[in-house]
């Protein structure tokens, strides 16, 4: 099962406008009894780049700087 805190690979595309795209890894932030129940799940995606801002602290992840990108929030179905 999707746990959340955990961090998996997920292709965003397709997009909109400014809404990010490519495979890139995303945090689990939907509770477990959603993530559980629902087909899809509620993540934050994760950068190497861009702006650093309030919604958008910083992580390490795979021994990099990342930004948890708290302004991007989406729900994916769990396929992706």
């Amino acid at each position: 099962m999707v746990k959340r805190g955990e961090v998996y690979w997920v292709n965003l595309d397709p997009t909109f406008g400014t809404e990010i795209k490519k495979t890139r890894p995303a945090l689990i932030v939907s509770p477990d009894d959603l993530n559980a129940a629902l087909p899809r799940v509620i993540i934050a995606p994760l950068t190497s780049k861009g702006q650093s801002l309030g919604c958008r602290p910083e992580v390490n992840f795979n021994r990099r700087a990342s930004r948890i990108l708290l302004d991007q929030l989406r729900s994916v179905d769990k396929r992706r």
